[in-house]
């Protein structure tokens, strides 16, 4: 599994990252966490509200920073 953290790499977007990283954890699935900070990537996404999260290529969440029992409900 792919989750891709798209923005700019600020606060929120490491949050989101962290967050992600212990949802993963938590469901025992095995993933690989990716940072897009391309605003030309993160556009070619639709995502307009950063932090973004994509999970294997379909983009789930924009604009906030879920918490990692959000993250692991969608995984």
């Amino acid at each position: 599994m792919i989750i891709k953290i798209l923005g700019s790499g600020c606060r929120k977007c490491i949050a989101l990252g962290e967050n992600a990283k212990a949802a993963a954890l938590a469901a025992g699935r095995k993933a690989d966490i990716v940072k897009v900070t391309d605003m030309a990537a993160i556009a070619g996404y639709g995502v307009m509200s950063t932090p973004g999260l994509v999970i294997d290529e379909k983009v789930v969440s924009t604009g906030k920073v879920l918490s990692p029992e959000e993250i692991r409900q969608l995984l």
